[in-house]
């Protein structure tokens, strides 16, 4: 159905980006395509759309694909009609009705009679009904956007579905029709997707990587099992050679001094026996040159070890050599942080919320707060940090201190560099070599440092963050997360939920992605539905 063969991909400014990729899908396949922001996988599901050309290689589709990309605001001039690729028929159809058949209309037409009703069928679906196809999409929210993408799936049939973080701004129960789809339908699938509810639904895990693919024959649950064993077997490696590096150290130390003491023995013996000093200055360097020998391969051999222990752990992946040391919060567990009454925001005839809310926020919690897209909780965050104020009912906060993790990560300063973000938190005045020890930590080496935090991805201005955090050597009372999981990658979601999972505080997210909130742990929620029409 759909073949690659030994494609290759080199960006504009000639960097290589992936060689000589082979893959093969068939009909019903339900692959994820998983890999570390800047593997390259967005890219290869372009090429795959035949969106992008390989620089090298053969990509041969004989079905019907479909195409659900990643949006960033690049279509926000769009119509409706326009993304979901029925403009063109859509407006020959309207012509013909108009009394105008051409021949043209009619090509373009392609007796797709039913393709305006197929349409506003596939929109209502998604609960887009109201919404007419010639509105431009850039008033949509990112929830509606990605769904106008996905009613093409039902208006075009096709036999192969490309998807890009398809859950992304999606809310809990949008993602729900989602993962009902995943799991029946009969098109062949490829999708790229850091949401593990989503991976769990899917047969195949193919991971993109420096090295190419690697297949892994199970879904995402047999994917981390095995991930684990190698990663088991990596660690016993490495124990291995540092056991086999400390032996050779010990050898040669143990070697070196048996020597000395006979070189010094020798001496004495020579001097003794009046041996003349000429002739002893020859034995002696003799024995010096011997040493010299001994000593060379015995730096050799720890040459060795030591560079393949340096290379093992490398091969180590990015989370486990990260330092994460996150201090308790000073509040007492159980303490009353924020006492919300009857509060609502809004005008006076226009409230946001139906039904008021009323709330207690204790120290220690973890509490998730669950709504629809545009239901409010960015709104609520805000009153809960004091940052406006209800528009009725009361609200009373402890003194506490927070910390505010909105999708953008907006703690980053983008005009700054890596290093300078960094120095902002330097509040104990740390030495520069101190410092970036703690940025080397954090997978920030010195290609980073002179680095524009606006240059950086999603994943890295959250890792920076957390360095930054840990350099202030101070833990909030309250971290408050919106969305942190949209557009990171698997790793970069796991060394925030370790990050979380360290730190005693309390913790306020909002998201729609069940697998993290589960990980670190929410044990509170905060429904905004309940208190909507």
């Amino acid at each position: 159905m759909l073949t690659v063969q030994n494609i290759s991909f080199i960006h504009p400014d000639k960097e290589l980006l992936f060689e000589n990729i082979s893959l093969s899908f068939q009909k019903q396949d339900k692959i994820a395509l998983i890999g570390n922001n800047g593997s390259g996988k967005s890219t290869l599901l372009k090429i795959l759309a035949g969106v992008l050309q390989p620089s090298h290689g053969i990509v041969h589709a004989d079905s019907k694909l479909y195409y659900v990309p990643q949006h960033f605001g690049q279509f926000d001039d769009y119509t409706i009609a326009r993304v979901l690729q029925i403009e063109d028929k859509l407006g020959a159809l309207l012509e013909i009705l108009d009394g105008n058949v051409t021949e043209n209309n009619l090509s373009l037409l392609n007796e797709d009679w039913t393709i305006e009703e197929r349409s506003l069928q596939a929109l209502s679906f998604w609960n887009l009904q109201e919404f007419p196809l010639t509105q431009k999409i850039g008033n949509l929210s990112g929830g509606e956007k990605t769904k106008v993408f996905l009613a093409g799936i039902l208006i075009h049939q096709p036999d192969i579905v490309l998807l890009d973080e398809p859950t992304n701004h999606l809310d809990t129960y949008t993602r729900t029709i989602l993962y009902d789809y995943v799991q029946h339908c009969e098109h062949t699938l490829v999708i790229v997707s850091h949401d593990r509810s989503l991976l769990h639904l899917l047969q195949s895990v193919y991971e993109l990587d420096k090295r190419g693919i690697t297949v892994y024959g199970g879904n995402y649950a047999f994917y981390v099992e095995q991930k684990k064993l190698e990663e088991s077997t990596l660690h016993q490696s490495i124990k291995s050679k540092e056991k086999t590096l400390k032996k050779a150290l010990k050898t040669e130390r143990e070697t070196l001094e048996r020597k000395q003491k006979l070189d010094a023995r020798g001496k004495r013996k020579q001097e003794k026996a009046g041996v003349p000093r000429i002739l002893r200055k020859t034995l002696k360097d003799k024995a010096e040159k011997s040493s010299t020998r001994l000593k060379d391969i015995h730096s050799e051999k720890i040459a060795a070890i030591s560079d393949q222990v340096n290379q093992a752990r490398k091969a180590l992946p990015d989370i486990h050599k990260m330092k994460l040391d996150f201090e308790d919060s000073a509040l007492h567990s159980g303490k009353i942080l924020v006492s919300a009454q009857d509060i609502n925001f809004g005008y006076t005839h226009h409230l946001l919320w139906k039904l008021p809310l009323s709330f207690q926020i204790r120290s220690g919690e973890r509490i998730n707060i669950k709504g629809f897209n545009g239901s409010g909780k960015t709104t609520l965050i805000k009153i809960i940090l004091g940052v406006i104020q209800p528009t009725s009912g009361t609200i009373k906060s402890a003194d506490l201190s927070s910390v505010y993790i909105d999708q953008d990560y907006s703690l980053i300063k983008n005009t700054l560099t890596v290093y300078q973000q960094a120095q902002t938190y330097n509040f104990d005045s740390l030495q520069e070599h101190e410092l970036k020890i703690r940025l080397n930590r954090f997978m920030f080496d010195k290609e980073f440092w002179d680095k524009p935090c606006h240059t950086l991805s999603g994943g890295e201005k959250m890792r920076l963050m957390l360095c930054c955090l840990m350099i202030s050597n101070h833990a909030p009372d309250l971290f408050v997360l919106d969305e942190p999981t949209n557009n990171l990658d698997i790793q970069n979601i796991e060394i925030l939920t370790s990050a979380l999972n360290e730190y005693r505080g309390t913790v306020i997210v909002v998201s729609h992605d069940s697998y993290f909130l589960n990980e670190i742990k929410v044990d509170k929620l905060i429904d905004i539905n309940s208190s909507i029409d």
